[in-house]
């Protein structure tokens, strides 16, 4: 698990998939807590068009470059959409916050080629 971490925190671009209302949600501080580590971010929510002057897209699929790792802040169903967009899109570095997996997902990813970081929180990763 140690090297799969390292390998994704040396990516470059990070999407953050979940709910940026406010400063206290996950999404938001994962959101900023990588963008002050220097890694391009792409806040990602169907409902919203801008997090701190940064763009949002409502998908993964509509984020215009590649991305090296996709963030999951959000209910198990919604995270089974995200993780197939990815699929579709040839991302293959999930990380799921913790309450956003289930074995449906976990599986999902196992048999997609999918690396799979899950329990684990990346700000936690990041300090």
């Amino acid at each position: 698990m140690e090297n799969l971490i390292k390998d994704f925190l040396n990516q470059k671009s990070f999407a953050v998939a979940g709910s940026f209302s406010n400063e206290t949600k996950v999404a938001w501080r994962i959101f900023k807590s990588l963008k002050k580590r220097g890694y391009e971010v792409y806040p990602v929510n169907p409902r919203i068009t801008e997090v701190e002057g940064v763009k949002c897209y409502s998908s993964v699929k509509d984020i215009p470059t590649s991305i090296d790792v996709v963030n999951i802040v959000t209910p198990p169903k919604i995270t089974a959409n995200i993780i197939k967009e990815c699929k579709e899109m040839s991302i293959n570095r999930v990380w799921i916050q913790p309450g956003a997996e289930n074995e449906e997902v976990i599986n999902f990813c196992k048999q997609n080629s999918i690396n799979i970081i899950h329990g684990l929180c990346v700000m936690i990763e990041t300090n």
